[in-house]
């Protein structure tokens, strides 16, 4: 590696971050994840540098909620998924509240659209058919209101 240097840790430290950060989106705690794992030793190191970085605006818990909320979103994931995934990431609530709120979400509509795609225009054959597409929703992370209007918007269509 081209820019580890013995004699300055924090510049090491700053690399590995800016260098995990060029290829997406981090949250500070999965940068102090990664950085603790390569740089164990250094702890109070990694904190300041990622101070540093919070300060100087390159790294944003608000920007990384909103970059993986559109992202998820747009592959079919609800608000529970992505709550939950976002707080096993160290993101705060709030800000996943502030993101979901920039994207004006239909959530609604999104899980009537994912499960249009995943089970088309058949209709609802049976309570089993029924209880399976629940479960899909529900591992998607939509609510039950979300699944309710999907299921009965989906069976007029």
């Amino acid at each position: 590696m081209a820019y580890c240097r013995q004699d300055n840790p924090s510049a090491n430290i700053r690399a590995a971050a800016l260098n995990a950060m060029a290829r997406r989106e981090h949250s500070r705690e999965e940068l102090s994840r990664k950085l603790s794992a390569r740089f164990g030793d250094h702890q109070s190191l990694i904190n300041g540098v990622l101070d540093r970085l919070a300060d100087e605006g390159l790294q944003s818990d608000s920007r990384f909620a909103e970059a993986y909320c559109r992202a998820k979103s747009q592959c079919g994931y609800g608000q529970r998924y992505i709550l939950n995934a976002l707080k096993s990431k160290g993101v705060s609530e709030n800000d996943w509240h502030q993101a979901a709120a920039s994207l004006e979400l239909d959530w609604f509509a999104l899980a009537l659209n994912v499960l249009n795609k995943k089970f088309g225009d058949t209709p609802i054959g049976d309570m089993r058919d029924k209880a399976r597409r629940v479960r899909f929703l529900q591992y998607r992370g939509f609510t039950g209101d979300q699944i309710r209007y999907a299921l009965e918007h989906g069976e007029q269509d």
